[in-house]
This record gives structure tokens, C-alpha cells and sequence, in this order.
């Protein structure tokens, strides 16, 4: 066998197949906008004249993030503005070109905002130590003054589903709390509203709308290059179960949004001192002594919100 026969390029797609790739690519971009814009209903993240700035990264996420949202602004019945904000953090090799390039051909109003947080961050965390929450804190700060002095309303965040679930994973194993990344939230200086559109989006999702759109993908060489971090173990974790037991991943997320406070441990969300044996029919009490706890009912009663504390 010759090395041109070794090395040939693999053949292009018949016309049937193309039809079939570009048929799946086209449901691919209905789900996701059918997902972000169930998102977005859910919790109220967009309304009538919102100036939203789209935090953009460089990676997929905030890429497919600002996409989806400039094409449902051309559905939706309300107005609202878009501005896609990138911070340049003066990492060594970073491709200073290729957003404003890309930002400027998709025709978005963009701002480059240039602070060297790489430095700092290099200077006061020791080396081989986790990077992720003084950058984190960096960008929070800088991010929210950006959002002001744009007149921007919400601050959008490219998050998608697995993250909030590895947030959630984070916190229980190794932070002793019941908490994960809400989809709207105040920010700490209680100034801005943050929103996660793509909060019911997979990440694998996300990864071949990417591909499909070809977006100039930036790499991270602060968190984005070390390996042990916590939220890649979490993240292997996920990917196993959903490999071995299809559909438990999908029933974590959903349990977010179907909490029962009485049937936990926090006294703050449900006063415990209070109960009292009434006589009256709770059909979403506790059947006692239950052989299957777990069991699902037959009717699913509805969701039972998180109470505020």
C-alpha cells in the first residue's frame, strides 16, 4: 500500500448524507434556541428594552451563547440590545485579533476591555495551586464596572446545564452545602442582574453546535491548562454515569427544580418546631414507613419551590 493511499483525505459525503448532516445541524440549532428561550421564560431573564451584555470568553459556550441570543432577537416580541464583551487579561499568546475580527464580521456592537489580571493572579497564587477563584474575583469586578459604564441591564453568562450541575456536585461533596449556579441571580454589590441562558443546555450540545458553526475557539491558559482541578473530576464523573446509566444525569438536573425543604435537614427553609399532627391530608407528606422511599408516584405532584431563607 503506498503512503498516498495511507495518507488520502476521507471522502466527501454523498448528497444524501449531507442532506442528513445539515438536517440534524438544523434540529441542533432549534433545540438549542427552544432551550434558551424556555430559559430565559422561566425565569424572566430578558424584558422589554434590556441592554444585555454577553460575557464572551473565546470559548464555545459564550460563543454559542451569543449566537443563539442575536438570532432569538429577531424572534422575540420584545426589544432588546445585545453587546458582546470580551476581558483580555493579558495572557501570554492570547490571539488579540480574533474576536474583534469575528465580532466585527458578525456585525454585534462588542467592547474589548484590556486588564492585565494574568499577572496578578501568576504573582499571588502559588504555582500548581488552583487559579479559578482569584481570577474568578478579578473578573467579577471588572465585569460589573464594564456593565455600568455600557448601561447594560443583565449580564449574561455562557454557563450551560453541566456546569450547573457540577457546581452542585462541587458544593455537596466538598463544601458541605445543598447550593449550585443559579440561572438569575443579584450580583454581591446587589447592582446587577446575571443571567445563565444556555442553563438548560448540554454541554455536549454545545460542543457540536461549535463545531458545526466553526467558531474561533480561544483557549484558557490560566484554569482552562491544569488537570486536577475538583470540577474535572466531577465533570469525568458525570460523563461515566451518563456512559453507564443513561438518563441518571437528566434526573440530577431535574431534581434541582423539584426541591421538597420539608423532607430535608435545614431549619432555616422549614420550620420543624411548627408541625403539628392537624387531621388534615397532605398529600405531599411522608408515607412513614415506606419500603421504597424513593419510589417515583404514579402523579407526579409538581414541583415544590425553594422557600427564600
Amino acid at each position: 500500500m503506498s503512503a498516498a493511499t495511507l495518507t488520502a483525505a476521507p471522502a466527501a459525503p454523498t448528497a444524501k448524507q449531507a442532506d442528513k448532516i445539515a438536517l440534524e445541524n438544523n434540529k441542533l440549532h432549534k433545540r438549542l434556541c427552544r432551550l434558551v428561550g424556555q430559559a430565559i421564560g422561566d425565569f424572566n431573564m430578558i424584558e422589554e428594552g434590556d441592554k444585555v451584555m454577553v460575557c464572551l470568553s473565546g470559548g464555545k459556550d459564550s460563543y454559542a451563547l451569543l449566537d443563539i441570543l442575536m438570532t432569538l432577537r429577531e424572534r422575540a416580541p420584545i426589544h432588546f440590545d445585545i453587546v458582546a464583551v470580551n476581558l483580555d487579561q493579558k495572557q501570554p499568546n492570547f490571539p488579540a485579533d480574533i474576536l474583534p475580527t469575528y465580532l466585527s464580521n458578525l456585525g454585534v456592537a462588542f467592547h474589548i476591555e484590556n486588564q492585565d489580571t494574568y499577572s496578578i493572579v501568576k504573582r499571588l497564587i502559588p504555582e500548581g495551586k488552583t487559579t479559578c477563584s482569584l481570577c474568578s474575583r478579578l473578573r467579577r469586578g471588572i465585569l460589573y464596572r464594564v456593565a455600568d459604564e455600557l448601561g447594560a441591564t443583565k449580564i449574561a453568562l455562557g454557563h450551560h446545564r453541566d456546569d450547573i450541575l457540577e457546581t452542585f456536585f462541587l458544593n455537596m461533596f466538598f463544601g458541605g452545602k445543598l447550593k449550585s449556579m443559579p440561572a438569575k441571580l443579584q450580583s454581591d454589590d446587589g447592582r446587577h442582574i446575571v443571567i445563565r441562558p444556555m442553563a438548560y443546555v448540554k454541554e455536549a450540545d454545545s460542543e457540536r453546535y461549535a463545531e458545526v458553526k466553526g467558531f474561533p475557539i480561544i483557549p484558557c491558559d490560566l484554569c482552562g491548562s491544569q488537570e486536577n482541578l475538583q470540577r474535572k473530576q466531577i465533570k469525568n464523573l458525570m460523563r461515566e454515569w451518563d456512559k453507564k446509566f443513561p438518563g441518571r444525569v437528566d434526573s440530577i438536573f431535574s431534581a434541582l427544580s423539584n426541591v421538597a425543604p420539608s423532607h430535608l435537614l435545614d431549619r432555616e427553609l422549614f420550620s420543624f418546631t411548627d408541625i403539628k399532627a392537624d387531621g388534615v391530608a397532605n398529600p405531599l407528606g411522608d408515607i412513614a414507613f415506606d419500603e421504597e422511599p424513593c419510589a417515583m408516584p404514579a402523579t407526579f405532584p409538581g414541583t415544590i419551590p425553594l422557600q427564600a431563607v
